[in-house]
């Protein structure tokens, strides 16, 4: 039996090997690169109907790339992920495909990959589909006219959460190992830590957002997706690197060689209070316990861990500008601007008028928040704090909300992720445990099941290695990646699976 079959006794065979083991295989000839993207191919047609993680699907070019990487394969040719299939956010050129973002109409295809697509073929990877994404990557949920909702694989009642929803879907129920997605307010974050994924926001300019030289005035990252540390980190060195026409270009760094590193003893600092905003915003008690627990795995693996607040003042009041002055950006280049959502209008009319001197303001405050925010990290060493104040709300219940309503919903449910890209710094989602989801109002109060949650690991500019290494430290206690959504989709199945004595 090959190494890849042995282990793959313990894993369905409906769902993807990890990333670095699907390398391994395919450099040791275990498997073939078209087979691997037939199975991907299988599952994605059988999940299609009930998660909707993909918006479109490359099947046929992706067999044919499958079969040019067994030919180099055969030839001796070694690269980090030749021949290994990936998904990426609809939100990324590939060359030949349409880029929709979300929106609703029909998309000219793009003549090039985006720079970060293009890194990755350099790595030899295989993009078989792009994934969904709410409306220009504004809303914590994956739903919309344009393509319908994506659902939870632990949940189908529940979202994935967004904006990069629809890769977090992907990776969650097994279909791709890995996953580019995109965070301009947590949303990598945000669908990790509701998928039970581990999801790195890189520094700003880490993983190049070329054909934009930036992208939503330098708040918004591409980041990635993966069931481990270490597939995540494969994944984020594979598409680093950066496009003569980046405004940032931080200086290179092996991330995935961290992982086996140890931390070291470090000063861990507990932030538990949400950043300022002008919508009420508290801290959901099952997912402060959660949280909480994960500080005391922290502390018993040898870390100091106090709690203490960052010094975030007003840092909202240089979010706005920038989100909705970038958001005007996309809705300028949209195609079909009539067909986008009425909030989705009504942001980008008040991104044009923030666009001249309070954007230059909020820009122009960074350095500042850098200094203050940053002051924390001459004591401490890493941020531990909640990745949402919630669990994964009901499907459907922010889509039809009016502009106010979303904002509110949204502060609520996710008031933590977004000051990190406002400072550009790097942060790590990891597993925080399970949460009783409560009746589902959907299902005529039907168990709401077991929901993810998660916490994020933050840093000081450019500190990726030290968060991947503690991450993957607390992975190696934690054991999150031996647990799996149920293998159904339908909520009576998950709901069978827990009465029977399903352990998570």
């Amino acid at each position: 039996m090959s190494r890849m079959a042995a282990e793959r006794a313990d894993t369905p065979p409906e769902r993807a090997e990890g990333l670095a083991r699907c390398a391994r295989a395919l450099a040791d000839g275990e498997v073939t690169s078209r087979e691997l993207v037939e199975r991907t191919l299988a599952r994605i047609e059988a999940t299609q109907p009930s998660l909707n993680a993909f918006r479109l699907v490359r099947a046929e070019a992706s067999l044919a790339e499958a079969q040019a990487a067994d030919r180099e394969l055969a030839a001796g040719a070694r690269r980090p992920l030749l021949g290994v299939p990936v998904a990426v956010k609809d939100d990324m050129d590939v060359a030949g495909e349409p880029t929709a973002f979300g929106c609703r109409g029909e998309f000219p295809p793009r003549a090039e990959d985006s720079e970060a697509v293009r890194r990755l073929r350099a790595a030899g990877a295989v993009i078989v589909g792009k994934t969904n994404t709410c409306e220009l990557g504004q809303w914590p949920f994956t739903e919309g006219p344009a393509f319908g909702a994506t659902r939870n694989p632990w949940h189908p009642d529940h979202t994935p959460g967004g904006s990069s929803g629809g890769s977090a879907a992907a990776v969650a129920a097994g279909l791709v190992p890995a996953a580019l997605g995109s965070d301009g307010a947590g949303s990598v974050r945000i669908p990790a830590s509701w998928t039970h994924l581990v999801g790195i926001k890189p520094q700003r300019g880490r993983i190049s957002t070329w054909p934009r030289p930036e992208s939503f005035q330098g708040i918004t990252v591409n980041g990635t997706l993966a069931r481990t540390v270490a597939d995540a980190a494969l994944l984020l060195d594979a598409a680093s690197g950066n496009h003569a026409g980046d405004l940032h270009r931080p200086p290179a760094t092996g991330v995935l060689e961290a992982v086996g590193r140890e931390p070291g003893r470090l000063r861990i600092a507990l932030s538990l209070k949400p950043p300022f905003t002008a919508l009420p915003a508290r801290l959901d008690p099952r997912v402060r316990a959660r949280v909480l627990e994960l500080a005391e795995r922290l502390a018993a693996l040898g870390h100091v861990v106090e709690e203490a607040e960052p010094r975030y003042g007003r840092i909202g009041l240089t979010f706005v500008p920038r989100a909705t002055a970038g958001l005007a950006e996309w809705v300028r280049d949209a195609p079909f601007p009539d067909l986008l959502d009425r909030r989705t209008r009504d942001a980008a009319r008040l991104g044009r008028l923030l666009g001249g001197a309070p954007l230059r303001l909020a820009r122009a405050a960074e350095a500042r928040l850098h200094r203050r925010v940053g002051a924390l990290f001459d004591v401490y060493d890493v941020l531990l704090a909640p990745t949402t104040a919630a669990p994964p709300p009901h499907i459907g219940s922010m889509v039809n909300l009016n502009g106010f309503g979303t904002d509110r919903a949204m502060i609520a449910a996710c008031p933590y992720a977004w000051p990190w890209n406002v400072l550009g710094w790097p942060g790590v989602n990891v597993p925080a445990g399970f949460v009783d989801g409560g009746p589902s109002p959907a299902e005529g109060g039907r168990d709401g099941g077991l929901l993810p949650v998660g916490a994020q690991l933050l840093g000081p500019a450019h500190s990726e290695p030290l968060l991947v290494s503690l991450a993957a430290q607390l992975e190696a206690d934690r054991r999150w990646h031996e647990q799996w959504p149920p293998a159904s989709t339908d909520a009576d199945s998950a709901a069978t699976r827990r009465s029977s004595g399903r352990t998570l």
